[in-house]
């Protein structure tokens, strides 16, 4: 299983996701960015920069 962590892109934000791959992950993430974060443009630097965050859960503990 794959997790993403919000707040390690925006800091205090506590919002994360499972799923078991990345591309869900990624998807889901950049719903969130708009529609919590207000974010209306996602740039190919922001979907590298939630790849790289994004971590076998196993390893988060």
């Amino acid at each position: 299983m794959r997790l993403f962590e919000c707040g390690s892109l925006v800091p205090g934000c506590e919002w994360h996701t499972r799923a078991d791959n990345d591309a869900e992950i990624v998807r889901r993430v950049v719903e969130h960015m708009r529609v919590t974060h207000g974010e209306t443009t996602i740039r190919e630097n922001m979907i590298d920069n939630i790849k790289v965050r994004i971590i076998d859960e196993s390893k988060a503990a």
